[in-house]
């Protein structure tokens, strides 16, 4: 599913231009200072100021009655689904959803819980196709119990699902008695992309999260968000799956930080997506549809290089990529700057015309 060469191949020239994922991002200086500075107490019994303060604002943020700080957007997606449901139970999701194909199928191993993929394009489904996938209560069946939707859609190439849509999916699922929940791993990015606020965004949604080690540019961290019920019960997820996480305020301190200062710069990493896809579109062979927001997926099969002869020429030349659910994925962020997305540019089209080197090359 997922490809990239080694990044630091001792054989190879260091990673200059990191094109692999948000998650590649390291805490600038500020972050650190602000990490140093923390306040900290013991998160499992609520005496840690600086993660309390957190999970309040990302509630408020979102519009629900409290919140859990995790380590990562993965155990908010385990712990969420858990809660929601219970063994023998069946969630609705795209065929495509982080939950279907890159955790590790957790939710049956940990949970007993099937999932039912639906198909659509961009890493969406309609609402057309989620009435279709329902069916009435029936004991030889699984119990449908939750729909689960990501924003943005990794997969589905960053696509943003409009809010008219997640309010759409939110009326079938209440009148159908199923709850909901968003995987919010790109959360902010649909939100500067569409001009939406979180709130918003997150209307309805009985469970939502953030996490802070993409585009936000934090080491570490995610935070998940619902009704105080539905938190009480995955705080007890949280500890059967590890327990908290002690003195975590100068983790959560990096995701102040972020809030404060690297939400509406996203918007920079979006242009330099466009930039860069734009860009690649104008060079022989290669297929880059526009982003609509930092994911660039595009194909280069008619350059005459497969996916992994690409992805290795470029590592050479000390631009990290990967392959992702098949296709090529570059990720702009905090640490690519425009001038890297031209430099970018000028390697893959050397790259291009010497396709025909490369693929002898790779025979002999």
């Amino acid at each position: 599913m997922v490809y990239a060469p080694v990044p630091d191949d001792p054989l190879l020239p260091p990673v200059r231009i990191n094109l692999f994922s948000d998650t590649q991002t390291t805490p600038s200086q500020a972050m650190r200072a602000a990490i140093a500075e923390a306040a900290v107490g013991d998160e499992q019994i609520g005496a840690d100021p600086t993660v309390n303060a957190l999970c309040d604002r990302v509630a408020d943020l979102l519009g629900k009655e409290g919140a859990v700080f995790m380590a990562s957007g993965t155990i908010c997606n385990i712990a969420a689904t858990l809660s929601h449901c219970r063994p023998g139970d069946e969630i609705i999701a795209h065929e495509t959803a982080h939950i279907v194909s890159l955790e590790g199928c957790t939710h049956a191993a940990l949970g007993g819980l099937q999932i039912k993929p639906l198909q659509g394009g961009g890493g969406q489904f309609t609402p057309e196709a989620l009435r279709a996938a329902l069916r009435p209560p029936d004991r030889h069946q699984a119990k449908q119990t939750l729909v689960s939707v990501e924003q943005t859609t990794n997969l589905g190439g960053g696509a943003v699902w409009s809010t008219s849509a997640l309010d759409a999916i939110v009326a079938i699922a209440r009148d159908n008695g199923l709850a909901t929940h968003m995987d919010g791993a790109r959360l902010l990015n649909a939100c500067v992309a569409h001009r939406v606020s979180p709130r918003q965004m997150a209307h309805g949604w009985d469970s939502v999260w953030i996490d802070f080690s993409k585009g936000l540019g934090a080491p570490l961290g995610a935070v998940l968000a619902g009704s105080r019920d539905f938190i009480d019960e995955v705080w007890r997820w949280k500890q059967r799956l590890g327990g908290s996480l002690r003195q975590a305020g100068i983790c959560a301190a990096a995701c102040l930080y972020a809030l404060d200062h690297n939400v509406d710069r996203l918007a920079e990493d979006h242009i330099n997506a466009r930039l860069l896809a734009e860009g690649l579109a104008t060079i022989d062979g290669v297929i880059a549809p526009p982003p609509e927001t930092n994911l660039v997926y595009f194909d280069v099969t008619d350059t005459g290089l497969s996916d992994e002869q690409f992805v290795a020429a470029l590592r050479a030349r000390g631009v990290l990529i990967s392959v992702l659910g098949g296709r090529l994925r570059a990720c702009t962020h905090l640490d690519v700057s425009a001038a890297m997305i031209e430099e970018t540019l000028e390697i893959v089209g050397d790259i291009v015309r010497g396709a025909d080197a490369i693929t002898i090359s790779a025979v002999a």
